[in-house]
């Protein structure tokens, strides 16, 4: 994808958990030799976003040096405790208020193992074909996340509740909405089952 063609549209990568249920750090799991962190903020980056917004929260400073290498934008959310949607309205806001000019953003998580940076692309072409207010990733019978917000849909997004995420507003939406399938978009890592399973698929 040319530069030209995602002019407006940036990515805000929600990474700030404490991984709880995993009993690790779910941002530091080794996946192929790589930090899962790093995969998910390398594949924001193949898209070719004007940038790349970081949310850390829980051990942000370790989490931050796992890819402090790359060209991304960091937010660091003391509030992360508060929820998911706590954290995506911290770096919308930030967003917002440094890039006015910020037409859509993709609204992604740091634990799906399985994202790409073509997916996120296929995400932005839906967007710019139909000129769709909202894109949504599909698996498993349902919409998720990544999805590609419309600036219209910023005043929605920053009212979410802080325990709850951008699904939410996806899965209540009535207007114009794409779809783009998401190969293994329903595989995350929230358990250490779910860590050994993606161990051994590789």
């Amino acid at each position: 994808m040319k530069k030209n063609d995602v002019l407006g549209i940036s990515i805000i990568l929600l990474a700030a958990g404490s991984s709880q249920r995993l009993g690790q750090s779910k941002q530091l799991v080794l996946v192929n030799g790589k930090p899962l962190l790093a995969i998910s903020a390398l594949a924001a980056l193949e898209s070719d976003v004007d940038r790349v917004i970081v949310v850390l929260g829980a051990n942000a400073s370790a989490h931050k040096k796992s890819i402090e290498s790359l060209p991304v934008d960091f937010v660091i959310n003391d509030e992360w405790a508060k929820g998911m949607g706590n954290s995506l309205k911290k770096g919308l806001n930030h967003l917002i208020s440094l890039y006015p000019q910020t037409e859509a953003v993709i609204i992604m998580v740091c634990d799906q193992p399985y994202l790409t940076g073509a997916h996120l692309i296929n995400l932005i072409t839906a967007y710019k074909k139909n000129c769709s207010e909202l894109v949504a990733s599909t698996y498993n019978q349902t919409m998720g996340v990544p999805s590609l917000f419309h600036k219209s849909l910023f005043d929605r997004l920053l009212e979410v509740e802080d325990a709850q995420g951008a699904r939410k507003i996806i899965q209540h939406y009535k207007g114009n909405i794409d779809k783009v399938p998401f190969e293994y978009g329903e595989i995350d890592i929230d358990t250490p089952e779910d860590l050994q399973n993606i161990r051994s698929d590789h």
